[in-house]
């Protein structure tokens, strides 16, 4: 019997525009990201889970690929106000990835790790990474995730601010408390919802000088 099953995640009441509040629509895709684009070495690289589960996971990068795989069609939004629309991911489901893991009852929280040497991480409530939609990334748009774009394999959280889909993968920390990740630390809100614009901590409920 599974030790582990995602609660009733709690969503934002939805805007009846496609586009959430104070985004503008592009045709192209802007490369963002802190430090340069690292090397992948498909020799050492592993995506791991660890933490607060009961089976750590160590996948190399073939054991990866030969997971099930799926598609799916979801619009992608950045805090720095541009939203892509009809974006066509292709890779593994992270709840496959969590049923191996099987998170146990007091795994809350994720904090999700890059390969990319600076130490990029982010946070985020489990029940928003188990969304059915969302994915470890490996292809968009029918092509290889390229390199800029967080390739070969990156974090796919659509209905959040993009900065909460880590580029680069190599692990999954599961936490019973939140921990803030790099941008969170430095500012950005902690929960990064576009429908409520959740842009900066100074936005947080109970943050200082909130009226």
């Amino acid at each position: 019997m599974p030790l582990w099953r995602p609660g009733k995640a709690v969503q934002a009441e939805r805007s009846t525009e496609r586009l959430p509040p104070g985004q503008r629509r592009v045709g192209g895709w802007p490369v963002l990201h802190e430090g340069a684009v690292p090397l992948f070495d498909p020799q050492t690289w592993r995506l791991r889970i660890w933490g607060a589960c009961a089976h750590e996971l160590s996948l190399d990068w073939e054991q990866l690929q030969a997971l099930p795989q799926r598609e799916t069609v979801q619009d992608f939004h950045c805090v720095t106000t541009w939203s892509r629309y009809d974006n066509r991911w292709g890779g593994v489901g992270i709840g496959s990835l969590l049923e191996l893991a099987g998170p146990l009852p007091q795994a809350r929280f994720a904090l999700v790790h890059s390969y990319d040497g600076v130490g990029y991480t982010t946070n985020l409530p489990l029940n928003d990474l188990a969304r059915p939609d969302n994915l470890v990334a490996l292809h968009h748009d029918g092509a290889p995730l390229s390199p800029e774009h967080g390739g070969p394999v990156r974090l796919v959280v659509h209905h959040l601010y993009a900065w909460k889909s880590c580029k680069w993968l190599a692990g999954i920390e599961l936490l019973p408390a939140d921990h803030r990740g790099y941008w969170e630390e430095r500012g950005y809100h902690n929960q990064a919802d576009p429908w409520r614009e959740q842009r900066y901590s100074y936005q947080e409920e109970g943050a200082e000088g909130e009226g």
